[in-house]
C-alpha cells in the first residue's frame, strides 16, 4: 500500500533530526576548507595567442574567403603540431624544465573559437612565472618548427603571456568548494534524517500507537523513577519495590 508523508510530518523529521543535519553539514564544510587551503596545491594559467595569418597579394585589396577558410581548418592540424614532442621536446630544453614532453603536453591547452583564425595557448602550473615561459616558448617554438613541417610561414604572434605581480590561482577555489560542500552536507543530512526516521519501527507516542493499530488508546501506564516518589514516601520504600522501579526505567515502553 503507498504511503505518504505531510509536509508536517518532513517538518517533524528535520525538526527532530535538525542537530545531525547541521552537524554533517558544518562538517563538510570545514573539511573543504581545511583541504582547500592546506592540502590542494595552487595553480596558476598564462596564454599566449598566435594567429593564422592570410598572405595578400600586394596589389589584390581584397580578402580571399577561401584562403581564411583554409587557414581556419589548418589550425586543427596546428594544434596537433604543438602538442607532439617535436616542438614539446623542444620546449623543454629552451625553457629547462625539469619535466618530458608527456608531463609538459599534460599542462597545455591549445584552443581557437570557432571560424577564428587566432589561437590561444595556455599552460597550467603550480608557478604562474613558469606558466607563462612555458606558453611564450611553445609559441616561439611553434613559428621555428611549423615552416618546416607544413611549407608555410603565416603564423604571427598576438600577444605573448605576460607574469602578474599578484597572480590569483584558478584552482582551488576555496569558497566554491566550501559552498558545494555544505549544499553536499545539507543533502546528506536530510537524506539520513528519513532514512534513520523510515528504518525506525519503535512506538513513542499514543498518537503514533493509534495509527499503527487503528484503536482508540484506553489509557496508559505513567513511568515514575525514583527521584518522582516523594521523599517520606522514598524512605519507606523497601529495596524490593526500589527494584521494581529501576526494572520499570529499563522497560520504558509505551503501551
Amino acid at each position: 500500500m503507498e504511503e505518504t508523508i505531510s509536509l508536517k510530518e518532513i517538518g517533524q523529521v528535520l525538526k527532530k533530526r535538525w542537530l545531525m543535519i547541521a552537524s554533517l553539514a558544518i562538517g563538510a564544510l570545514v573539511i573543504a576548507a581545511l583541504v582547500s587551503y592546506f592540502v590542494l596545491t595552487p595553480t596558476y594559467q598564462a596564454s599566449s595567442q598566435f594567429i593564422v595569418n592570410t598572405k595578400q597579394n600586394q596589389s589584390d585589396s581584397q580578402f580571399d574567403v577561401n584562403d581564411i577558410r583554409t587557414n581556419v581548418e589548418l589550425i586543427n592540424t596546428y594544434n596537433v603540431i604543438i602538442k607532439s614532442p617535436a616542438i614539446l621536446e623542444e620546449v623543454v630544453q629552451e625553457a629547462d624544465l625539469a619535466v618530458g614532453a608527456d608531463t609538459l603536453s599534460q599542462k597545455l591547452q591549445v584552443s581557437s573559437e570557432q571560424d577564428s583564425q587566432v589561437v590561444t595557448v595556455t599552460v597550467t602550473d603550480t608557478s604562474q612565472e613558469t606558466a607563462a615561459v612555458i606558453a611564450n616558448s611553445v609559441v616561439e617554438v611553434f613559428k621555428d618548427k611549423v615552416p618546416k613541417y607544413m611549407n608555410v610561414d603565416n603564423v604571427t604572434t598576438l600577444s605573448d603571456a605576460e607574469i602578474a605581480s599578484n597572480p590569483s590561482p584558478v584552482s582551488p577555489k576555496p569558497y566554491l568548494n566550501m559552498a558545494i560542500a555544505l549544499v553536499v552536507g545539507l543533502m546528506v543530512g536530510v537524506g539520513l534524517a528519513f532514512l534513520l526516521e523510515y528504518l525506525d519501527n519503535t512506538i513513542k507516542t499514543e498518537d503514533e500507537l493509534e495509527q499503527k493499530i487503528g484503536l482508540p488508546v484506553l489509557g496508559s501506564i505513567a513511568h515514575i523513577t525514583e527521584e518522582d516518589l516523594p521523599k517520606t514516601v522514598n524512605r519507606d520504600v523497601s529495596p524490593r519495590q526500589k527494584r521494581g522501579v529501576k526494572y520499570a526505567q529499563q522497560e520504558k515502553k509505551t503501551v
